[in-house]
C-alpha cells in the first residue's frame, strides 16, 4: 500500500526540484498534512485523496499524477493533498501499536481486531468526509459514536484535519475540487445547486465522466458533511467526488486496482480546468 511515509518522501523529493510544497496543518497526532502545488497561473484546482484511511490507492493516484504534471508543468495551478488523514494511513499499514498508549483504545473501536485494513476514520474514530458544516449529521449513514466508519464527531469541524482543510481551500480559492476516492467509478456533483449553478455544474461533471468513462450520479444519495458537499455549499464552486476503481476489485485494495482508472485521466484536473476556462465558467 501507499503509505504516509512514501509521501513525505515524493515531497522532499519535489521539493529538492523546485517545486512549491508546504502543509495545510497537522493532524491530531501532530503528523503534518502535507501539500504540492504544480504548474501555475491565474486559475487553480484543489485535489484530495485519501481523507478515508483505507483508501491509500486514491493517495497512489493523486501522487502519479503530481509527477505526471511535474514532467510537463501546466498552466494552471494544480494543489494535491494527497493524505488529508494522515493518522489513518498510519493506522492501516502499521496498526494500533503506532499509537502507543492510545493503542489499548484504537482496538476496543475496531471491535478488538488487531486489522485495521477497512479502517476509514481518522485516529480519533471520526469519519472525516461527514466532518464538515454542509448539513452536518443528515448523513443517511452517520452514526454519533467513534469507530471505523460514519462518525461525524461532536460537532462540524471537531477535527484538526477538516478544519485545515477548510482553511487551506479558501486561502488558495480554487475554481474546483476534486475529492478522489475508492471504489465504484462514480461522479457525485450534486448538493443542493440550482438555475446556473446546478447546469455549471453538472458540465464540468459529465465532461469528467466522458474523459474517465465512469458513471454520472445525480443527486447525493443521502450522503452529507463531506468535502465536496461543503465547497459546493459554502465557496459556491463546482466541486466532483470522483469514486476510482472497479467494483471488480474489493478492499483492501492493492496498488494495481487504479492502474487502468490513471491510464484513463492522467491529466484530469487540468484538463478539467481547461475545459472550464474554454466555456466561460471562470
Amino acid at each position: 500500500m501507499y503509505t504516509y511515509g512514501e509521501l513525505l518522501d515524493d515531497v522532499n523529493y519535489l521539493s529538492r526540484y523546485g517545486v512549491e510544497t508546504g502543509a495545510i496543518g497537522s493532524s491530531a497526532y501532530g503528523r503534518i498534512i502535507p501539500y504540492v502545488k504544480i504548474g501555475a497561473g491565474k486559475h487553480s484546482v484543489m485535489v484530495t485523496a485519501a481523507i478515508h484511511a483505507r483508501e491509500h490507492v486514491s493517495a497512489l493516484f493523486a501522487v502519479r499524477q503530481m509527477y505526471k504534471l511535474f514532467a510537463a508543468p501546466p498552466e494552471c495551478g494544480v494543489y494535491f493533498v494527497p493524505i488529508v488523514n494522515p493518522d489513518g494511513n498510519v493506522l492501516v499499514s502499521e496498526g494500533a501499536a503506532a499509537f502507543g498508549s492510545d493503542s489499548d483504545r484504537l482496538l476496543a473501536l475496531n471491535g478488538g481486531n488487531e486489522d485495521f485494513s477497512l479502517w476509514k476514520a481518522n485516529a480519533a474514530g471520526v469519519d472525516l468526509n461527514v466532518n464538515f458544516n454542509a448539513r452536518w449529521g443528515e448523513g443517511a449513514q452517520n452514526v454519533r459514536t467513534a469507530g471505523s466508519e460514519n462518525y461525524i464527531g461532536a460537532k462540524p469541524f471537531s477535527e484538526p484535519e477538516t478544519v485545515a482543510l477548510a482553511e487551506f481551500t479558501r486561502k488558495i480559492k480554487p475554481v474546483l475540487t476534486l475529492s478522489y476516492h475508492a471504489k465504484g467509478r462514480e461522479i457525485y456533483y450534486e448538493f443542493g445547486q440550482s438555475g446556473e449553478r446546478l447546469r455549471r455544474d453538472r458540465a464540468v461533471a459529465e465532461y469528467a465522466a466522458s474523459l474517465t468513462g465512469y458513471r454520472l450520479i445525480e443527486g447525493t444519495r443521502g450522503s452529507a458533511g463531506g468535502y465536496k458537499d461543503w465547497c459546493v455549499q459554502e465557496l459556491k464552486i463546482p466541486s466532483l467526488t470522483i469514486e476510482l476503481v472497479s467494483d471488480n476489485f474489493s478492499h483492501p485494495l492493492p496498488d494495481e486496482s487504479i492502474y487502468e482508472d490513471f491510464a484513463r485521466a492522467p491529466l484530469l484536473p487540468v484538463q478539467l480546468c481547461d475545459f472550464m476556462k474554454e466555456n466561460g465558467y471562470v
